[in-house]
């Protein structure tokens, strides 16, 4: 689990630390322009760093500095908690004058205190080890080290950290650019889910036992469903097609004519599914009450929560009241931002002065835009 995410001079994100340690789900809510999506892309840049983009310019642009100061490098640091271990990450990025491209100023991977590389610029450090002693190497400053080091086996700390980093999922999906047809397999799926029909194939041939929590979820909340099928229909091409049934008479959908929400639904048995192969499976889900109707949103929103009481961590932003009312004012946190010329502000309900409970003055306060500053 998350237990500390850092973000300085990104975007809106000055000094800014996200305080999910020990909270299996938590909930963003705030205005729009807040800072509630900017959070899931700095968690991006992270997780494609470990998925192997390591040119620093195919991360960020110099437009990501907050407000263009680009005298002060954007910082990413984030600790991990997996099994026993603690993993600190930490990443400087910076932006000399005359220079175009951001290049590497610092970068540190640590597990439970004991340094696993060190980064100071083009100079990269690996740690003593068991077999080997210290190791020193030269590294282009454009280059980001975490997904060019090579990992001894699945149980180096470098590995078992990037792998985590790597299967996080960060969802802002758009329902009416997914097909369901893939031409591959993936365990990791894109931050849109257009690639939803390679992740459905990937998760069941990594886990074929995935299928029975997929296919009792989706019972739940479409009780016509009688199957789903990934049939070639082509040269390593598969297209999904949903059956469902009703007394004596059925119906066959490709994937595609499905509606947003239903899509939804699917999107969200995959992600219950990985709670069970994943362990720690990290998730942050950018409005998963989008394209839902009001009806649909409490059940919705509840599954996920539910889902992350096992193991993992769930973090999701809403503007829906109904997605709100599921959480309570221990794991929601508003962020707030005056002006587009001022830093995102976290707080914590709890430390909002409104009286009532969550379920009730909350959600009129958030409607008449009532909320303490």
């Amino acid at each position: 689990m998350i237990q500390r995410l850092y973000v300085n001079n990104f975007r809106c994100l000055e000094n800014f630390e996200l305080p999910i340690s020990g909270r299996p789900s938590s909930l963003l809510i705030g205005k729009n322009g807040t800072g509630k999506s900017t959070i899931g892309s700095a968690l991006e840049v992270l997780q494609s760093i470990a998925r192997g983009t390591n040119r620093v310019g195919q991360l960020l642009r110099p437009t990501d500095f907050a407000r263009g100061r680009s005298d002060v490098p954007i910082r990413f640091e984030i600790d991990v908690k997996l099994d026993a271990a603690v993993y600190q990450y930490r990443l400087a990025l910076e932006l000399p004058p005359r220079f175009r491209e951001l290049r590497v100023a610092e970068e540190h991977l640590s597990c439970s205190g004991k340094d696993v590389f060190l980064r100071d610029q083009a100079q990269v450090t690996l740690a003593k080890t068991s077999a080997e002693g210290e190791a020193r190497f030269k590294m282009d400053w454009h280059l980001v080290a975490l997904p060019i080091i090579q990992e001894e086996s699945d149980s180096d700390p470098l590995h078992i950290f990037k792998d985590w980093l790597a299967r996080m999922v960060i969802l802002a999906p758009i329902p009416s650019q997914i097909t369901g047809d893939s031409e591959g397999e993936t365990l990791t799926p894109d931050r849109e889910a257009k690639n939803f029909g390679e992740w459905f194939s990937g998760l069941l041939a990594h886990s074929p036992a995935a299928y029975v929590q997929i296919d009792k979820y989706l019972k739940e909340v479409m009780p016509d469903l009688a199957d789903i099928k990934n049939p070639v229909t082509g040269k390593d091409l598969r297209s999904l097609s949903v059956q469902f049934q009703q007394d004596h008479a059925s119906l066959s959908l490709p994937f595609r004519d499905l509606s947003d929400g239903e899509k939804c639904f699917f999107i969200s048995a995959l992600v219950l599914a990985s709670t069970q192969v994943y362990r720690s499976l990290f998730c942050y889900w950018d409005e998963p009450d989008n394209y839902l109707s009001i009806s649909e949103v409490g059940q919705f929103v509840m599954a996920l929560r539910r889902s992350f009481q096992s193991g993992g961590q769930l973090l999701a932003t809403s503007h829906h009241p109904e997605a709100i009312r599921q959480f309570s004012d221990e794991n929601t946190f508003m962020l707030q931002r005056r002006s587009h010329l001022e830093p995102t502000l976290i707080r914590p309900i709890s430390q909002l002065r409104i009286s009532g409970d969550l379920s009730g003055d909350l959600i009129n306060a958030l409607i008449r835009d009532d909320v303490e500053r």
